[in-house]
């Protein structure tokens, strides 16, 4: 495992994006004092989760934003991508190629990324704590500093060493999810002591309930069977009425086809005594005429008599 790319943007002294390319072998950052060499280190440092603002040399974490300078003007946010070679798995993460982000801003928002996907920082640490913490990066002045380590700081230093930080890690995670269990179940026993007294009548409650369930399930089975028998016989009726419906249409096309027939018969009745109206008008009018000629013949006789 090595370290493969360090690219950092905002971060201190590094006002512009920067990016170190490590290849295989040993790689020296040579410059003169103040030049920003141990930045690299402290934003490698920073990277792999540091929270101690004094490992990283500052007071306040806006200070590990770039604070402008000359004709630059101040970094809105601190951020920095380590990318490591695993194609050993030293790293629990089956990624060839892992690369570790933070950013800070102004604000006071963090943000951890594990190959640029957001991640919480105990996922972040949890990932590199094969890679230790207090002896990975050896600054300056730490060898002095190791010296004369009081007993459990250096203890630290040994547990680091021998791996044992993320077991740390999970005790404490542990740890703390005990604590929350425990107020779990100091919280379930309160509701205990307090729901108690309320048992039998909520045994009471629950048996009524169980009754009432048990009277609807009856009733909606009950008006399920009403509502069958009342759903047949109305079938029933219906095919009643349909039947006699369609006598009563049969009777009534009988009925109409009789009428037809008589109306029929009428017209020609009435048709006949149209013409016998007009028969006896004609009878009566040569009846008339023959008493007309009649009458003529009889003044015809008289006449001729007289004289």
């Amino acid at each position: 495992m090595y370290l493969k790319r360090l690219e950092i943007q905002g971060f201190k002294t590094f006002a512009s994006r920067t990016v170190f390319e490590f290849r295989p072998g040993i790689t020296a950052v040579v410059g003169p004092n103040g030049s920003g060499k141990s930045n690299i280190a402290d934003a490698v440092r920073w990277v792999l989760g540091e929270q101690s603002l004094a490992a990283l040399r500052c007071k306040r974490a806006e200070e590990l934003i770039y604070s402008g300078g000359g004709r630059r003007a101040p970094a809105g946010l601190a951020e920095v991508h380590l990318t490591i070679d695993n194609s050993d798995r030293l790293l629990p993460i089956d990624f060839d190629e892992v690369t570790v982000g933070r950013r800070l801003t102004r604000g006071g928002e963090a943000e951890y990324t594990l190959n640029r996907a957001r991640v919480r920082l105990r996922d972040l640490l949890a990932v590199v704590e094969p890679l230790g913490s207090s002896y990975t990066i050896i600054n300056q002045g730490l060898v002095d500093a190791a010296l004369t380590l009081r007993p459990e700081e250096r203890r630290k230093l040994f547990e680091d060493a021998a791996e044992i930080g993320g077991f740390e890690l999970r005790k404490a995670e542990s740890l703390r999810r005990l604590r929350e269990t425990d107020g779990n179940l100091q919280r379930v026993a309160d509701l205990i002591a307090e729901l108690e007294p309320r048992l039998r009548a909520l045994k009471r409650q629950a048996g009524q309930a169980r009754q009432h369930r048990e009277l609807s399930e009856q009733l909606h089975d009950l008006l399920r069977r009403s509502y069958a028998i009342q759903w047949r016989a109305a079938q029933s009726r219906s095919s009643l009425s349909a039947a006699e419906a369609a006598r009563n249409e049969q009777a009534l096309d009988q009925a109409r086809a009789a009428q037809s027939a008589v109306s029929t018969e009428l017209h020609a009745l009435r048709a006949a005594l149209r013409a016998r109206r007009e028969d006896l008008s004609l009878l009566h009018q040569r009846s008339a005429e023959l008493h007309r000629r009649a009458e003529a013949a009889q003044r015809d006789l008289m006449v001729g008599a007289e004289r």
